[in-house]
């Protein structure tokens, strides 16, 4: 098939890149030149593993092409792709300006029989008031068929989630559109669930908003768990056990971060708010996950008796999770804002988003080109990302370049038997009892 597909960020080069891969032809068309510019070289410009690898073989077997003219992508497209940012106002609502500006785009050059996909994050009703824009703006004789193909992608895993989905979710009120769009993924061999336009936008939300609650459940019981002498790791691998509940995301720490679940929480709020819907579970997720990024700072504070002024702080790691250089709501910014209050000297460390880090924290704190120059002379050492580098940090290193060896461990990094075998050293764990040798 011959698909196009508008905007390039993680949703859509990840769709792209996978759709020529299963054989299809697609043409990725952003506004932004200096984007096309490196994709049509084959530089990705989001960090993403294994995206400049599948960009090469594609673009070099003439499957994937990338464009900032709409009139030259979308020529003889049969399903057009909408996968444009929905970012979030200062309302918690979800801006659709981006996708209405693409929506408006695409109108002119829609021939009959194309079918316009979304599969940006939209609330409910999105499909109907984007069909009304496109069919205002295209020709008289065109009619838009709409089909909802919300994205369920991990930035860092966001190739292997498209190839390898759980499930792909097909919302229309036109059958023949929708298989069209199932035709489309059937080589991925995945499972479909044909759905409503409005049930497909409801999916996406609440698959999202119930991961972070189970987020949020689990670092309140891991708090718990510390206030009553319990272990959380040992407590979320006795839930997990129980099929109903399941192992994932069950991973005690500071908290969820990155582009979807802070802004697709806050959205789903705004829409019950909006339809007079009691949800009040929602603000306790949010309300907990706000209190839990910056739990470091509480503990380092009762540690160092309320001063931390002066105090050298090594934050390892910046980015939201590790195998990506997204810093959209990081709990490494509130951190590193919670600490300058405090008068402490911050110095970071990240393998790949310190240029983003600098652009979203500034130039507050201080960021080491390395991870031995982050811990060195440090007072104490914040884990705040679960990179396979900072995972692999020699403790015994710790107590060579650091004043005194004291470890706060936002993402329960380091094995416990490890740090009982070191002298002098202070480990303040999340959910766990502390390690004092």
């Amino acid at each position: 098939m011959k698909v196009a597909i508008l905007g390039t960020g993680y949703v859509g080069l990840s769709t792209g890149v996978s759709l020529s891969e299963i054989g299809h032809h697609v043409c990725c068309i952003d506004v932004d030149e200096g984007k096309i510019s490196l994709l049509q070289q084959g530089i990705s410009p989001i960090y993403e593993p294994g995206m400049e690898e599948f960009l090469a073989r594609n673009i070099a077997a003439g499957k994937l092409r990338f464009t900032t003219s709409h009139r030259e992508g979308l020529a003889g497209a049969e399903i057009v792709i909408l996968a444009v940012g929905t970012p979030q106002r200062d309302d918690g609502s979800a801006d659709l300006t981006y996708l209405e500006e693409a929506a408006k785009d695409l109108a002119a050059h829609l021939i009959q029989g194309t079918i316009v996909v979304i599969k940006s994050t939209v609330p409910v009703g999105t499909n109907d008031e984007i069909r009304k824009i496109i069919e205002t703006n295209c020709h008289e004789d065109v009619s838009v068929e709409m089909v909802a193909n919300p994205e369920f992608l991990r930035q860092g895993s966001a190739l292997k989630d498209t190839l390898e989905a759980d499930r792909i979710i097909i919302g229309s009120e036109n059958q023949q559109a929708a298989s069209k769009v199932k035709e489309m993924y059937s080589p991925l061999k995945v499972p479909c669930m044909m759905t409503s336009i409005r049930s497909a936008e409801m999916i996406k939300y609440a698959s999202n908003a119930f991961l972070a609650t189970k987020i949020s459940f689990i670092n309140a019981v891991a708090n718990l768990c510390e206030a009553v002498g319990a272990d959380v790791t040992d407590v979320a691998k006795g839930m997990g056990m129980d099929k109903r509940i399941g192992n994932h995301f069950l991973q005690a720490g500071i908290g969820y971060g990155g582009s979807c679940f802070p802004k697709d929480v806050k959205a789903l709020w705004h829409t019950t708010r909006k339809h007079d819907v009691d949800f009040g579970v929602l603000a306790e997720t949010m309300r907990v996950n706000d209190e839990q990024q910056v739990l470091l700072v509480k503990k380092a504070l009762k540690r160092f008796d309320g001063h931390l002024s002066g105090k050298k702080i090594a934050l390892l790691g910046l980015s939201f999770k590790p195998d990506t250089d997204d810093m959209r709501e990081a709990p490494s910014i509130k951190i590193s804002q919670e600490l300058n209050k405090h008068g402490a000297q911050v110095v970071a460390y990240d393998p790949v988003a310190t240029s983003n880090a600098k652009r979203v924290i500034g130039e507050k704190i201080t960021y080491a080109d390395n991870l031995l120059e982050a811990i060195t002379d440090a007072d104490a050492v914040f884990v705040v990302t679960e990179w396979q580098e900072i995972k692999q940090l020699d403790i015994a290193l710790l107590g060579k370049v650091m004043k005194k060896v004291i470890v706060f461990d936002g993402r329960n990094c380091f094995d416990e038997e490890k740090i009982h075998s070191c002298k002098n050293i202070e480990y303040y764990p999340i959910g766990r009892p502390a390690i004092i040798t």
